[in-house]
């Protein structure tokens, strides 16, 4: 870097701890906490460089403890960031035995006026969708409760995914894309902006990155959400427009470029290992209109 802006981000995995608790699955919650923030990082153009987590527990199981430090390990190598410390803390009468939770943070830096959102946003532009890996760490209130009315326990086989449990195929960890969008924005110089997916879906997430008189045109006959939605949604009974605002739904991280560089952004994207495809475009947004617009339907 020439002339850094520092970047900082913290965040949690929120109740995906507690499927990995009462499953005793706690290789990839690790991976989790560093997704959610590290991917925070990168929406603002940021190349995370350092990480550092807090794990709080009522009696520390050293086995467990060194599970899930393995896993924050792996998910700094996916980022590409440093592990330079971190808060284990016993905390008996807070949490119960066996109960812990987790909370990380992290710094990045971009070269001073490249951040993003950038101003350039225009009516036209491509949205392009980046698929997740699964539910990756928002909505587990409502996923747990949903696995509650199904009646099956954490070690029975997934509806949705052969071959695994459904505990571990729920763990299943989120989607870091750094390495990937760090190269598409230094390759191409064409990215706009990037939205992270997390709790509130398409609604609350890609408005907060767009300018105000433009909206997202979201054409959800693009979406291909994964099996697990499909069954969350029709064991929950849960309508499409709240599938879209509890999960991504299978859309992990948008990116807005020119429609003249969705190829060729798309293109490096897809050398990295990203399944990348056309979500939608930039319209006007009416006065007193949402940032979010839909056309076709989400099928589950």
């Amino acid at each position: 870097f020439s002339d850094p802006i520092l970047v900082a981000a913290n965040d949690g995995v929120g109740t995906k701890v507690k499927i990995a608790i009462e499953s005793g699955l706690h290789s990839t919650i690790g991976i989790d906490l560093v997704a959610m923030c590290v991917n925070d990082l990168i929406v603002q153009g940021a190349e995370p460089l350092l990480f550092l987590d807090y794990y709080a527990t009522g009696k520390l199981d050293p086995k467990v403890g060194i599970e899930i430090v393995r896993g924050i390990a792996d998910g700094c190598r996916q980022a590409g960031c440093a592990l330079i410390g971190g808060e284990t803390a016993e905390m008996p009468g807070m949490y119960r035995d066996g109960d812990y939770d987790l909370a990380g943070f992290a710094v990045g830096a971009a070269e001073r006026g490249q951040l993003l959102p950038s101003e350039e946003v225009s009516e036209g532009d491509v949205i392009l969708g980046l698929s997740s890996s699964g539910v990756h760490s928002n909505g587990f209130s409502l996923v747990r409760k949903i696995v509650e009315l199904s009646g099956l326990a954490w070690d029975a086989p997934a509806p949705f995914a052969e071959g695994k449990s459904l505990g571990a195929a729920l763990l299943t960890p989120t989607r870091i894309y750094v390495k990937p969008l760090l190269k598409a924005i230094k390759e191409t110089k064409a990215l706009k902006a990037l939205a992270h997916i997390t709790g509130g879906g398409f609604p609350e997430n890609i408005p907060r990155v767009l300018p105000k008189h433009l909206a997202a045109e979201i054409d959800l006959d693009a979406v291909r959400a994964p099996a697990v939605f499909s069954w969350l949604a029709k064991t929950g009974g849960v309508a499409p427009n709240e599938m879209l605002r509890t999960f991504n739904c299978g859309v992990g991280m948008i990116a807005v470029v020119s429609p003249d560089k969705a190829d060729q952004v798309a293109g490096v994207l897809e050398a990295e290992g990203e399944s990348v495809f056309r979500l939608g475009r930039m319209v006007a947004r009416a006065e007193g209109a949402h940032g979010t617009l839909y056309k076709g339907s989400l099928t589950l």
